[in-house]
């Protein structure tokens, strides 16, 4: 009996550690993509400047800072000063999008404006199996959000 019990509390311990590790991967990709995109301002689309960045640019290296993070189970929304947003719903559906971000409609692009880069990803748990009197579940799921915000710095 105390067998069943030890092998329940393994599984949601190594369980909640995974989840947990997702989540603090998933808050620095975030993080990092915010980062990376604050200094692909107005100044970078001036005339001999090739320094701005796609969507799709973004999304990747969101995807690449995401180690573990598998990019069919990530949303990504990108938000601009203005409230214009872009959304990646998975993740990797905005790999080949060539849009520059952020735009410069709105002075968006402008330095001193602020850009948010959220996220959210859809992580199932086998906790729920463990749930007596539950009868017969699926795989329990919850979405696990980030967003960071970051002014364009030139």
């Amino acid at each position: 009996m105390a067998g069943i019990a030890a092998i329940c509390l393994l599984i949601s311990t190594v369980s909640l550690g995974i989840g947990m590790w997702n989540y603090h991967t998933l808050a620095y990709a975030v993080h990092e993509g915010t980062r990376y995109t604050s200094v692909k301002g107005k100044n970078c689309t001036l005339p001999g400047n090739t320094c701005s960045v796609s969507v799709g640019t973004i999304a990747q290296k969101i995807a690449s800072v995401g180690v573990g993070l598998p990019p069919d189970k990530v949303n990504l929304t990108l938000t601009t000063a203005s409230g214009a947003v872009t959304s990646c719903v998975p993740l990797n559906s905005c790999y080949t999008n060539t849009t520059i971000w952020p735009p410069a409609t709105n002075s968006d692009n402008k330095v001193s404006s602020n850009i948010t880069i959220s996220a959210s990803y859809h992580f199932q748990s086998p906790i729920l199996f463990f749930w007596p009197g539950a009868g017969k579940q699926d795989v329990g799921s919850i979405w696990l959000p980030a967003s960071s915000t970051q002014q364009i710095l030139f």
